[in-house]
């Protein structure tokens, strides 16, 4: 089974506090490393927490609020200064090219690497990144300006078939990839053996959906359902539910409901206002509909679909 894991970097909403950092998450899938939001302390807990950089390529910006972008030009001078010259991928809102662009600009740095931009279109379901192993898609949130969130999900991979198989039914390399593939086999006398008693069965695509900065809105769902790990900002306790939805953001009672509704795996809620220093009556309030609710920490990394 190859990897998908998700590392939480930053899990603090706009205002960090001596123990947690704003917004950034690593996503690992297949050895590929993608970077979700980059608030401040971005760099320092990749370090902290002993994960390689320079392995990251693909960064994904939901929104230009400070807490979710705010570490990535010190992340990008970093990278120069340690001699990348590997270009990096960032999908973000158009207007973040500028904003770094004038920094290079006027503090006359040069870096050593492309940076290619991949713009938001802000639409539902926009597949803005895709390999052989994983796609990319975006889903529009309900935030006080432009904000996206991210749909991580594997591709199918070919069956696998064993060494018993191949040699009960001498198959050839051509055979072997067209069962893979799905086809059946016909024997030397006609006799069709199915695809199912060929191969070993495997493992469901897995997928991790990212709802940064929103409102409670059921307009996602479609674009979550049955995701095997969700991960959803949960800033307030129900019991400040006006001041969420006066400042277009959730609460741990209405990212439980939405779990719930989605029919989600697992769901990991996160965007922690600091005025709360224990977390565990956020945990609480998720779990009272969602019982398989965790909490984000950082340092902490989750298995996807375990």
């Amino acid at each position: 089974m190859q990897n998908f894991e998700l590392t939480i970097l930053g899990c603090s909403s706009a205002t960090p506090t001596s123990k947690r950092n704003p917004t950034a998450q690593l996503l690992n899938i297949a050895e590929r490393f993608f970077l979700i939001d980059c608030g401040e302390a971005t760099q320092i807990q990749l370090r902290k927490f002993k994960l390689k950089f320079q392995r990251i390529n693909h960064i994904f910006i939901s929104h230009l609020h400070g807490d979710h972008y705010l570490g990535l030009l010190g992340l990008l001078s970093s990278m120069h200064l340690l001699g990348r010259t590997v270009e990096i991928h960032l999908y973000c809102p158009a207007e973040l090219q500028e904003i770094i662009e004038v920094q290079f600009k006027h503090s006359q740095s040069y870096i050593n690497y492309q940076i290619i931009y991949h713009p938001h279109q802000y639409l539902h379901n926009d597949l803005i990144f895709e390999d052989e192993r994983v796609e990319v898609r975006t889903i529009v949130l309900n935030h006080r300006i432009p904000c996206c969130g991210f749909v991580f999900k594997e591709k199918p991979l070919m069956a696998n078939i064993s060494k018993e198989i191949i040699h009960q039914y001498g198959l050839s390399i051509d055979q072997i990839l067209a069962i893979k593939k799905g086809a059946d086999l016909v024997s030397d006398t006609g006799t069709v053996i199915p695809n199912a008693q060929l191969v070993v069965s495997m493992q469901a695509p897995r997928s991790y959906v990212y709802c940064s900065d929103t409102s409670y809105d059921e307009r996602i769902i479609e674009y979550i359902k049955g995701a095997n790990l969700l991960y959803h900002e949960a800033t307030f306790l129900d019991e400040m539910s006006a001041r969420a939805k006066e400042t277009y953001h959730t609460t741990a009672l209405q990212a439980g409901t939405m779990a719930k509704k989605a029919g989600v795996q697992q769901l990991m809620i996160g965007h922690y206002s600091a005025r709360y220093k224990d977390l565990q009556p956020l945990l609480d309030e998720a779990r009272s509909v969602f019982d398989n609710t965790i909490l984000a920490i950082e340092g902490e990394s989750t298995v996807v679909g375990h």
